[in-house]
């Protein structure tokens, strides 16, 4: 639309009419132009899609036009808007048409003349629209304009609309202001009369001012705040001009009341308009830098920013950026720019922007993702040129600029990077060969990082630890291995790289060795596998590989073996073992072997050697030799004859001797072509093959025969053959344990010894050398270290069953009668293969014959259940449960195997334990744990008790450690819970007695020596703890009287010093032997704490000893040298306590870390496993000689005195009484700790222990006779405190001993007999009236030596 020409001013008028037809207007001859222009009427956002067309519907529609008026008056502006204002609305059209009705006509646009412009400015409530503003120029603002809002005023009307559009909708104002008046809280309730008065006076104050705002509706008081008092109200109107808002503040002030001292600097508006917040990136990723946009219409540059979770006023800093301009002079734009974003960061944040009175506020949230790149962050790289690719992939889709790719570490392997942006994945391949890494830096970690970089600069990465390993360079042994069978080889295969993953043996036929033929040694530059074959055998004839395996990659050394045939020892059979022959005679030797090679056989007997013939019988060689006697002239002697096999490569093997007893002819009674002959009574051995014995004479049986000349006839007198299936199995056996597949063909063999041992069962009956081969076999089978599954082992109980079946049980007997242990061999190979079973995912495995019942559980890593098994033998009505608490299972290693194995018969055919005891037939159940148990473990057996009437019931265990390791019944650890007539509990316990202390193998406690023991250490202990406190007691009364001099002094102390440390350690000992009677589990804290002062408490007891010897010598020998009585107390603790515990201290400071400080069964000091039992009887024996030596040397001081030193008669008298009190005491304590010594090795004669016992014991009742109650001052002081008064006054006049004679006296006869072992009698006087001074005074003082 053009301007209009020659005019001085133009009016746009807002039409908004109603029409039920078509609009056809034709308004040409009043309007020009006039425009049909589709308007939005403001605030009713509903009506814009009814308004947007002209349709042909009867219903009536709204349309609103934009009509130019231009007149060349400028006069008539105001007379056409009273005119305008003057119509009633709605207008409707004349009688014939009523289809339409004028709504509203309003003028929105005047346009006036500005010298040569013409300027266009809105209406009051009008506006240009934005879209004009951008793109046309604008004038200055002028009038009721409204800055801030955009622009009111443009150099010439646009030639198309749009044209001024009536403002924004209705905007509610928070607001608030200031009364300068004390609050009352009354304006705190709603409901007071305070709160509604203030309430209507301000809303009629603010609706008056108010008013003059465009587009007014309400205004509403929504409550009162202390400071003074604010109020805080709502306005709703068209957004106001700050020029006009002010002028409504005045209305207000002027329409209130002056009390109520409205502060007119107080008053704030917020209001919420359009402000358009934007997030770039709108996906944020740490790392990032974010930019939060604010853009507001209204024109300021007072914009803040502000973190709401944090309560972060947000300044400008290294992080933050804040930046804030006018663009266009129409909108407000503030950006805050966040440089690497963190997670930190997160959460809402405010933009404030202030004009004058008004506050716009702007709220938006964001969310800061982390990175995720996903990658593998270990790898191993073998350096053989092979392209290894490292991959990354990042988890989240963050428009990826780059990846990158960097490494660090000490060797630089560089890669070729690919990257898809899309995939959001990126891949570097990279190839290492040797000499990139040398076989010096095989094993160095090199860092490879792949980063991810966003366009907004978010960097992700993850770190991929690449290990290069060289392929190794093996060198194995040079030298050509060539051996025979029988001798030992080793094969070392050395390696330049040290990091390796695994290192193992392979045959030719990819059967991997067993690791324990080889070792394996890691060194800084390198490593080092041996392979060692101590037995060599044909199957180790072959090629041999050496393999070091680096992650997928594998470097291999081989070499080959060559192992040349030859007989082992064990495998050729000598014919006779021992026979006589006739010096005249000849006798058929000869060496028989299973194979048929090329070897050299010579007989050698001496210097002597023959050749021998070969003799084939099918699978059977024979070399023989027909031995002429008369050939030697040896007659009467005894002669050994060896055969000995040379092979092709010079390598030779003896066989065992032939012993040839070559006897005169006379002699000869028994005569026989296959034994030969022999002299009456000659016993000889012959292998079962060559023997007279059925199934002999070269049939491949096994064992001996044992024939005895009686009369003229060989008679036979044992035999134990064993039959072809069983020897073979046998043999066999014996290669297998040398075997280098021993692990795969185990499996097999075990089957097949169940199928044979089934086969020759009834053969067994009869033959203790068959059952004994079996025996042998499961003993050898079961040291081959390697686990056991279900199905082997149900192989082995299968054949335990048939050898433990009753009938064979007589052959057992036969077994027996021949003192060899193979019951106990059966039991411990039963047992070793129950260690070695896993049961992998089965739960449990139980196996149910007649003579044998097994039962297992596997305890799993999480609530382990408790160990219950049931087994019941009809058959032997017999019956036995085995319970392991769950607490004690818990305390095991996940997924260890408890087995239980149960047999009837067994216990009958066990050997008898040492003390040579029957046990009533009973269950025979062995438990183990296929891990190593480090804790305590208790277990609960209950048995049927199939004799009730043979008296108390024994709990024992066998233990293959006694009767030199052929093993015996033994009680230790076990006792009977519960005891009646249909059942037996045994629990694991411990019972003692007082002569452990220095037993390393103490009686059995259930037997009479070791109830004897328990009577004497108890009743003796008792005796002694009441002697000990007497003896404190006696002390305590009378120190006074007897420590008026040095001497006399140290003397007591050390008496009391003696007495104390016996005491509290036999207190001790007492306590924790009757703890152990009761059948009560220590603690091993207890234990170990009871040990400790058992030890160190026994031991101040010597050196009390000791230091009372070393005073007595230090008396008589260093006469002039005078000590103070602190410096002789001082030596004396020292002594007395301080060695002692220096001793215990290190003692258990050495033993107990590894566990080893006291006995598993015992709380006292060890033996069996660190002998430091010893730190005890060595310091008490070295004591005793100590002090038995002193008192020779001061006996030998007092009866051959030096020159000058001649003591008087009272001087000697008084010596030998000191003499007495060590002497006597000593040679006790001796005695007591030899025979304690005695008792330390085993077999030790039970004399010793009961001696030991009796004299232990008592020490408390001899300290208290010997070294107290003997002693005369003593006894004169209990007489003067405790006696009559005329003993009293008697006392005063003389204080010889004869005329007192108290029972300790020298003159009574306990105290004559022992003055008679010193070759003394009579009556000793101390002192006498007549004696002067002088005398009175060396009196006295020898007194004091013993006192």
């Amino acid at each position: 639309m053009k301007s209009p020409r020659r005019t001085t001013l133009c009016l746009m008028l807002l039409v908004i009419y109603s029409s039920q037809a078509t609009l056809d207007l034709n308004l040409e001859a009043i309007v020009h132009p006039l425009i049909l222009h589709e308007r939005e009427l403001p605030g009713e956002e509903p009506l814009r899609q009814r308004r947007a067309v002209a349709t042909g519907s009867p219903a009536a529609e709204e349309y609103t036009v934009d009509v130019e008026i231009s007149v060349e008056n400028a006069s008539f502006l105001e007379p056409i808007k009273a005119y305008l204002n003057s119509l009633s609305f709605p207008i409707q059209g004349n009688s014939t048409d009523r289809v339409t009705d004028i709504l509203s006509i309003q003028v929105t646009t005047v346009c006036r003349p500005a010298g040569s412009e013409t300027w266009c400015s809105c209406e009051t409530g009008y506006k240009w629209p934005q879209e004009r503003c951008l793109h046309n120029i604008t004038c200055p603002e002028h009038g009721s304009s409204l800055p801030g809002h955009g622009c009111s005023c443009l150099k010439g009307l646009p030639p198309k609309g749009p044209f001024c559009q009536l403002q924004r909708a209705d905007v509610t104002l928070r607001m608030s202001v200031r009364l300068n008046v004390g609050f009352q809280e009354d304006l705190r309730n709603i409901s007071s009369a305070l709160y509604r008065s203030y309430k209507t006076d301000l809303e009629t104050a603010f609706r008056k001012g108010y008013s003059i705002l465009p587009g007014f509706r309400w205004v509403t008081v929504t409550g009162f705040r202390p400071g003074s008092v604010v109020v805080t109200y709502d306005v709703q109107s068209t957004t106001p001009s700050v020029e006009l808002m002010h002028k409504a503040n005045e209305q207000v002030i002027q329409n209130l009341n002056q009390t109520y001292k409205m502060d007119y600097n107080s008053f704030q508006a917020v209001t919420s308009n359009e402000t358009k917040f934007s997030v770039i990136p709108q996906v944020i990723f740490e790392g990032d830098t974010v930019t939060l946009s604010c853009e507001n219409e209204v024109l300021s540059s007072n914009v803040s920013w502000h973190h709401v979770e944090r309560h972060f006023d947000i300044q400008n800093s290294s992080r933050f950026s804040i930046y804030t301009f006018v663009l266009n002079n129409m909108t407000s734009v503030s950006s805050l720019t966040i440089y690497n974003i963190t997670q930190r960061d997160a959460g809402e944040y405010v933009c404030k922007l202030i004009l004058d009175i008004f506050e716009y506020e702007s709220r938006n949230r964001i969310s800061v993702m982390p990175i995720r790149i996903l990658a593998n962050e270990e790898m191993k790289v073998v350096c053989d040129n092979s392209p290894v690719s490292l991959s990354c992939c990042a988890e989240n889709n963050a428009n990826w600029s780059k990846v990158e790719w960097k490494q660090e570490g000490k060797i630089n392997i560089p890669g070729n990077p690919e990257t898809d942006i899309d995939s959001g994945c990126s891949t570097y391949t990279l190839k290492a060969d040797g000499t990139q890494v040398p076989s010096g830096s095989s094993g160095t970690t090199v860092v490879y990082t792949c980063e991810f970089v966003s366009a907004h600069g978010a960097r992700g990465s993850k770190d991929i630890k690449v290990t290069f390993i060289s392929v190794a360079n093996l060198t194995i042994t040079p030298d050509p291995i060539s051996v025979s069978e029988g001798q030992n080889f080793s094969i070392k295969c050395i390696s330049d790289v040290s990091n390796y993953d695994e290192v193992y043996w392979n045959t030719s036929a990819g059967i991997k060795i067993y690791q324990r033929f080889y070792t394996t040694r890691r060194y800084l530059h390198g490593a080092e596998s041996v392979l060692t074959v101590k037995t060599s055998t044909r199957e180790w004839n072959g090629t041999y590989h050496c393999i070091f395996r680096y992650s997928n990659s594998y470097s291999i050394a081989t070499k080959d073996v060559t192992v040349h045939p030859l007989p082992l020892v064990s495998n050729i059979m000598v014919d006779p073992l021992e026979a006589s022959v006739s010096c005249s005679g000849f006798h058929l030797i000869q060496c028989c072997i299973e194979e048929d090679e090329d070897y050299k056989v010579t007989f050698h007997m001496g210097s002597l050697f023959f050749l021998a013939a070969k003799e084939v019988n099918r699978n059977q060689v024979c070399y023989k030799h027909n031995f002429n006697a008369n050939s030697v002239s040896w007659c009467s002697r005894s002669i050994d004859v060896f055969c000995h096999f040379t092979n092709a490569a010079n390598n030779s093997v003896w066989s065992q001797s032939m012993k040839l007893n070559l006897v005169p002819g006379e002699n000869i009674t028994c005569h026989d072509p296959i034994l030969g002959v022999g002299e009456p009574g000659k016993v000889v051995q012959k292998l079962c093959q060559f023997s007279k014995a059925p199934g002999g004479t070269g049939s491949p049986v096994g064992g001996t025969v044992t024939y005895t000349c009686v009369g003229s006839q060989w008679k036979e007198t044992r035999n134990n053959c064993i039959s072809a299936p069983i020897n073979s199995l046998l043999l066999l056996a014996k290669a297998l344990i040398q075997s280098p597949s021993q692990e795969e063909k185990l499996p097999t063999y075990l089957r097949d010894l169940s199928a044979s041992t089934d086969q020759v069962k009834h053969e067994i009956l009869s033959s203790p050398g068959s059952l004994g081969a079996i025996i042998n076999i499961l003993d050898l089978l079961s040291t081959v270290p390697m686990q056991v599954n279900s199905e082997m082992m149900t192989h082995v109980l299968s054949t335990v069953n048939i050898i433990l079946n009753k009938p064979v049980l007589s052959t057992w007997k036969v077994l027996q009668q021949q003192h060899t242990n193979q019951s106990s061999q059966l039991l411990h190979s039963v047992e070793r293969f129950s260690q070695a079973l896993k049961l992998g995912d089965n739960p449990a495995l139980s196996f149910s014959q007649a003579n044998v019942q097994m039962s297992s559980m596997v305890i799993r890593p999480s609530h382990p259940k408790t160990y219950e098994q049931r087994f019941v033998f009809s058959e032997a009505d017999l019956w036995g449960n085995v319970v392991i608490d769950r607490c004690q299972l818990g305390d095991l290693q996940p997924e260890s195997s408890v087995v239980t194995v149960a047999f009837p018969t067994l216990q009958a055919i066990l050997a008898q334990d040492v003390q040579k005891r029957n046990f009533a037939n009973n269950l025979v159940m062995t438990t183990t744990i296929s891990r190593y148990i480090t804790t305590p473990f208790r277990i609960s057996m209950t048995f049927k008790n199939s004799s009730p009437s043979l008296g108390e019931a024994k709990c024992v265990f066998w233990n293959f450690s006694l009767a030199n390791h052929t093993g015996g019944w033994d009680s230790s650890g076990c006792h009977v819970e519960e005891s009646n007539e249909d059942n037996i509990t045994c629990i694991c316990d411990h019972l003692t007695s007082f002569s452990v202390l220095m037993s390393a193998d103490s009686p059995d406690p259930g037997s009479l020596l070791g109830i004897l023991l328990d009577i004497i250490s108890y009743i003796g202990l008792g005796f002694s703890i009441l002697s000990l406190a007497a003896c404190l007691v006696v002390e305590s009364v009378v120190w006074k009287s007897v420590t008026k001099n040095r001497t006399s002094y140290m003397r007591h102390v050390c008496i009391v010093n003696i007495a104390a440390s016996l005491l509290v350690a036999d207190t001790w000992f007492i306590v924790v032997a009757a703890i152990q009677d009761s059948h009560y589990v220590l603690c091993r804290t207890a234990c170990v704490a009871a040990t400790f002062f058992i030890h160190f408490f026994y031991l101040s007891g010597f050196f009390w000893m000791l230091t009372l010897g070393l005073m007595l010598f230090y008396r008589l020998v260093f006469i002039l040298h005078e000590a103070s009585k602190s410096t002789q107390k001082a030596i004396a603790f020292f002594l007395g306590y301080g060695c002692p515990l220096a001793i215990a201290i290190i003692t258990v400071g050495a033993t107990q870390p590894r566990g080893v400080y006291t006995r598993k069964d015992i709380c006292w000091l060890n033996w069996e496993d660190t002998k430091a039992l010893l730190a005890f009887v060595i310091p008490a024996l070295i004591i005793v000689v100590v002090n038995v030596t002193i008192t020779v040397v001061v006996i030998t001081k007092i009866l051959r005195p030096s020159i000058g030193d001649k003591p008087c008669k009272q001087e000697k008298s008084s010596l030998f009484q000191i003499g007495k009190s060590i002497g006597v005491l000593t040679p006790l304590l001796g005695l007591t700790w030899g025979f304690g010594l005695a008792t330390v090795f085993p077999g030790t004669n039970l004399v010793f222990h009961i001696v030991f016992a009796l004299l232990n014991a008592f020490q408390g009742l001899f300290i208290l006779l010997f070294g107290c109650l003997w002693d005369l001052k003593v006894q004169e002081a209990l007489l003067n405190k405790f006696s009559l008064s005329r003993w009293s006054s008697q006392h005063s006049k003389s204080t010889s001993i004869a005329s007192s004679t108290p029972v300790f006296s020298m003159s009574s006869p306990i105290s004559r007999r022992f003055n008679n072992l010193f070759g003394k009698t009579g009556t000793y006087n101390v002192s006498t009236p007549e004696t002067t001074s002088s005398s009175v005074e060396n009196s006295s003082s020898a007194y004091s030596l013993l006192n």
